[in-house]
Protein backbone atom coordinates (compact mmCIF):
# COMPACT_ATOMS: atom_id res chain seq x y z
CA UNK A 1 0.00 0.00 0.00
CA UNK A 2 1.33 3.46 -1.09
CA UNK A 3 0.45 6.88 0.66
CA UNK A 4 0.76 10.15 -0.62
CA UNK A 5 2.29 11.89 2.45
CA UNK A 6 1.31 15.96 2.78
CA UNK A 7 3.90 16.79 5.30
CA UNK A 8 4.68 20.19 7.50
CA UNK A 9 7.68 20.57 5.40
CA UNK A 10 6.42 20.05 1.76
CA UNK A 11 4.02 23.09 2.50
CA UNK A 12 6.72 25.40 3.52
CA UNK A 13 9.09 24.28 0.73
CA UNK A 14 6.29 24.85 -1.72
CA UNK A 15 5.81 28.56 0.33
CA UNK A 16 8.97 29.49 -0.08
CA UNK A 17 8.92 28.74 -3.53
CA UNK A 18 5.44 30.33 -4.29
CA UNK A 19 5.03 32.43 -1.40
CA UNK A 20 1.08 32.97 -2.87
CA UNK A 21 0.49 29.60 -1.28
CA UNK A 22 0.78 31.13 2.03
CA UNK A 23 -2.65 31.86 2.33
CA UNK A 24 -3.71 28.82 0.95
CA UNK A 25 -2.02 26.38 2.99
CA UNK A 26 -3.16 28.51 6.10
CA UNK A 27 -6.86 27.94 5.08
CA UNK A 28 -7.10 24.33 3.20
CA UNK A 29 -6.05 21.21 5.33
CA UNK A 30 -4.75 18.94 3.30
CA UNK A 31 -4.77 14.60 4.33
CA UNK A 32 -2.72 12.71 3.17
CA UNK A 33 -3.95 9.82 0.93
CA UNK A 34 -3.79 6.49 0.41
CA UNK A 35 -2.71 5.60 -3.43
CA UNK A 36 -4.56 2.69 -6.09
CA UNK A 37 -1.41 0.81 -5.92
CA UNK A 38 -2.56 -1.99 -8.86
CA UNK A 39 -2.15 0.73 -12.02
CA UNK A 40 -4.35 -2.13 -14.22
CA UNK A 41 -7.24 -1.87 -11.55
CA UNK A 42 -6.50 1.87 -11.72
CA UNK A 43 -6.52 2.17 -15.75
CA UNK A 44 -9.89 0.56 -15.62
CA UNK A 45 -11.38 2.71 -13.02
CA UNK A 46 -10.46 5.80 -14.81
CA UNK A 47 -11.59 4.59 -18.30
CA UNK A 48 -14.93 3.58 -16.61
CA UNK A 49 -15.52 7.07 -14.89
CA UNK A 50 -14.47 9.25 -18.51
CA UNK A 51 -16.98 11.71 -18.59
CA UNK A 52 -19.50 10.45 -16.11
CA UNK A 53 -20.47 11.89 -12.03
CA UNK A 54 -18.42 10.05 -9.37
CA UNK A 55 -21.87 9.04 -8.16
CA UNK A 56 -22.86 6.89 -11.54
CA UNK A 57 -18.86 6.37 -12.33
CA UNK A 58 -19.37 4.55 -8.68
CA UNK A 59 -22.29 2.74 -9.25
CA UNK A 60 -21.30 1.28 -13.05
CA UNK A 61 -18.16 0.07 -11.43
CA UNK A 62 -19.45 -1.78 -8.57
CA UNK A 63 -21.17 -3.20 -11.25
CA UNK A 64 -18.55 -4.39 -13.35
CA UNK A 65 -16.81 -5.77 -10.08
CA UNK A 66 -20.10 -8.31 -9.35
CA UNK A 67 -20.21 -8.97 -12.73
CA UNK A 68 -16.87 -10.26 -13.34
CA UNK A 69 -16.10 -10.94 -9.65
CA UNK A 70 -12.76 -10.13 -9.93
CA UNK A 71 -11.58 -7.56 -12.36
CA UNK A 72 -8.59 -8.83 -14.45
CA UNK A 73 -7.32 -8.97 -17.92
CA UNK A 74 -8.67 -12.39 -18.51
CA UNK A 75 -12.20 -12.02 -17.04
CA UNK A 76 -12.63 -8.22 -18.97
CA UNK A 77 -11.58 -9.98 -22.20
CA UNK A 78 -14.16 -13.01 -21.37
CA UNK A 79 -17.07 -11.08 -20.69
CA UNK A 80 -20.07 -11.11 -22.76
CA UNK A 81 -19.74 -7.55 -24.30
CA UNK A 82 -23.59 -7.35 -23.73
CA UNK A 83 -23.34 -8.02 -20.24
CA UNK A 84 -20.80 -5.13 -19.63
CA UNK A 85 -23.48 -2.91 -21.77
CA UNK A 86 -26.31 -3.69 -18.88
CA UNK A 87 -23.56 -2.66 -16.38
CA UNK A 88 -23.79 1.00 -18.04
CA UNK A 89 -20.68 0.93 -20.30
CA UNK A 90 -20.37 2.17 -23.66
CA UNK A 91 -18.89 0.44 -26.41
CA UNK A 92 -16.08 2.79 -26.59
CA UNK A 93 -15.26 2.05 -23.16
CA UNK A 94 -15.98 -1.85 -23.84
CA UNK A 95 -13.72 -1.60 -26.73
CA UNK A 96 -11.21 0.68 -24.87
CA UNK A 97 -11.40 -1.86 -21.76
CA UNK A 98 -10.41 -4.82 -23.98
CA UNK A 99 -7.72 -2.84 -25.44
CA UNK A 100 -5.47 -2.32 -22.03
CA UNK A 101 -6.44 -6.09 -21.35
CA UNK A 102 -5.16 -7.39 -24.62
CA UNK A 103 -2.53 -5.40 -24.18
CA UNK A 104 -1.53 -6.51 -20.78
CA UNK A 105 -1.83 -10.05 -21.56
CA UNK A 106 0.22 -9.87 -24.65
CA UNK A 107 2.94 -8.62 -23.58
CA UNK A 108 2.26 -4.98 -25.00
CA UNK A 109 2.51 -2.92 -21.27
CA UNK A 110 3.80 -4.61 -18.28
CA UNK A 111 1.89 -2.12 -15.60
CA UNK A 112 4.12 -4.01 -12.72
CA UNK A 113 7.10 -2.81 -14.26
CA UNK A 114 5.84 -0.02 -16.01
CA UNK A 115 5.14 1.49 -12.10
CA UNK A 116 9.02 2.10 -11.47
CA UNK A 117 9.54 3.99 -14.55
CA UNK A 118 9.90 7.42 -14.41
CA UNK A 119 6.98 10.11 -15.15
CA UNK A 120 7.52 10.55 -18.63
CA UNK A 121 8.44 7.12 -19.92
CA UNK A 122 4.85 5.94 -17.85
CA UNK A 123 2.85 8.30 -19.72
CA UNK A 124 4.24 8.06 -23.15
CA UNK A 125 3.54 4.22 -22.57
CA UNK A 126 0.13 4.86 -21.75
CA UNK A 127 -1.03 6.85 -23.99
CA UNK A 128 -0.24 4.41 -27.02
CA UNK A 129 -3.08 2.51 -25.37
CA UNK A 130 -6.91 3.73 -27.13
CA UNK A 131 -8.78 5.86 -24.89
CA UNK A 132 -6.12 7.10 -22.67
CA UNK A 133 -5.10 10.49 -22.95
CA UNK A 134 -2.02 12.18 -21.53
CA UNK A 135 -4.82 13.49 -18.69
CA UNK A 136 -5.67 10.11 -17.64
CA UNK A 137 -2.13 9.14 -17.54
CA UNK A 138 -1.47 11.91 -15.21
CA UNK A 139 -4.02 11.68 -12.77
CA UNK A 140 -3.09 7.97 -12.02
CA UNK A 141 0.65 9.11 -12.03
CA UNK A 142 -1.20 11.22 -8.79
CA UNK A 143 -3.95 8.51 -7.59
CA UNK A 144 -2.38 5.75 -8.42
CA UNK A 145 1.37 5.87 -7.99
CA UNK A 146 1.72 8.69 -5.50
CA UNK A 147 4.24 10.95 -8.17
CA UNK A 148 4.83 13.94 -5.99
CA UNK A 149 5.74 16.49 -8.58
CA UNK A 150 3.02 16.58 -11.46
CA UNK A 151 1.22 19.46 -12.87
CA UNK A 152 -1.54 19.02 -15.63
CA UNK A 153 -1.84 21.76 -18.33
CA UNK A 154 -4.70 19.32 -19.63
CA UNK A 155 -6.59 20.21 -16.33
CA UNK A 156 -8.91 22.74 -16.34
CA UNK A 157 -9.15 23.05 -12.97
CA UNK A 158 -5.49 23.19 -12.16
CA UNK A 159 -5.15 26.10 -14.76
CA UNK A 160 -8.00 28.00 -13.58
CA UNK A 161 -6.66 27.53 -9.92
CA UNK A 162 -3.02 29.20 -10.91
CA UNK A 163 -5.48 31.71 -13.06
CA UNK A 164 -7.31 32.65 -9.70
CA UNK A 165 -4.21 32.68 -7.21
CA UNK A 166 -2.65 34.95 -9.34
CA UNK A 167 -4.97 37.45 -10.41
CA UNK A 168 -4.43 36.15 -14.75
CA UNK A 169 -7.27 36.91 -17.21
CA UNK A 170 -5.61 33.99 -19.40
CA UNK A 171 -2.61 31.47 -19.50
CA UNK A 172 -0.86 29.95 -22.20
CA UNK A 173 1.10 26.62 -22.21
CA UNK A 174 4.17 28.35 -22.17
CA UNK A 175 3.55 30.48 -19.30
CA UNK A 176 2.08 27.49 -17.41
CA UNK A 177 5.49 25.83 -17.86
CA UNK A 178 6.51 28.24 -16.11
CA UNK A 179 4.54 27.62 -12.67
CA UNK A 180 5.43 24.27 -13.25
CA UNK A 181 9.22 24.94 -12.57
CA UNK A 182 8.32 26.86 -10.06
CA UNK A 183 6.45 24.49 -7.89
CA UNK A 184 8.66 21.67 -8.78
CA UNK A 185 9.45 19.54 -6.70
CA UNK A 186 6.21 19.90 -5.38
CA UNK A 187 3.73 19.95 -8.34
CA UNK A 188 1.11 17.19 -6.97
CA UNK A 189 1.00 19.44 -3.66
CA UNK A 190 0.36 22.16 -5.31
CA UNK A 191 -2.04 20.89 -7.93
CA UNK A 192 -4.09 19.25 -4.52
CA UNK A 193 -4.47 23.15 -3.68
CA UNK A 194 -5.24 24.20 -7.32
CA UNK A 195 -8.29 22.11 -7.18
CA UNK A 196 -9.11 23.38 -3.88
CA UNK A 197 -9.50 26.98 -5.15
CA UNK A 198 -11.19 26.28 -8.22
CA UNK A 199 -14.15 24.50 -6.12
CA UNK A 200 -14.10 27.34 -4.21
CA UNK A 201 -14.42 27.76 -0.64
CA UNK A 202 -10.75 29.50 -0.51
CA UNK A 203 -10.46 33.15 0.70
CA UNK A 204 -7.53 34.12 -2.58
CA UNK A 205 -6.40 37.69 -2.41
CA UNK A 206 -4.93 37.60 -5.95
CA UNK A 207 -3.22 40.94 -7.82
CA UNK A 208 -5.50 42.33 -9.77
CA UNK A 209 -6.50 40.78 -13.17
CA UNK A 210 -3.54 40.44 -15.79
CA UNK A 211 -4.17 40.53 -19.51
CA UNK A 212 -1.98 40.40 -22.36
CA UNK A 213 -1.79 43.63 -24.87
CA UNK A 214 -2.65 46.79 -22.41
CA UNK A 215 -0.23 48.84 -21.27
CA UNK A 216 -0.09 51.28 -18.50
CA UNK A 217 -0.03 54.92 -18.73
Amino acid sequence: MKIFRITEQDKKALCRQAPEFRQIVRQADLKSFICSDDLFLALVQSIVSQQLSVKVADVIFQRVETLLKKITARNLLAADPEALRGCGLSGRKIEYLRGIAEAQLDGTIDFKTLSGKPDAEIIQELVKLKGVGVWTAEMLLIFSLGRPDILSYKDLGIRRGIMMLNGLTDLSEAEFETYRKRYSPYGTLASLYLWRIKDGGLTVKAPAPKSKGKKEK
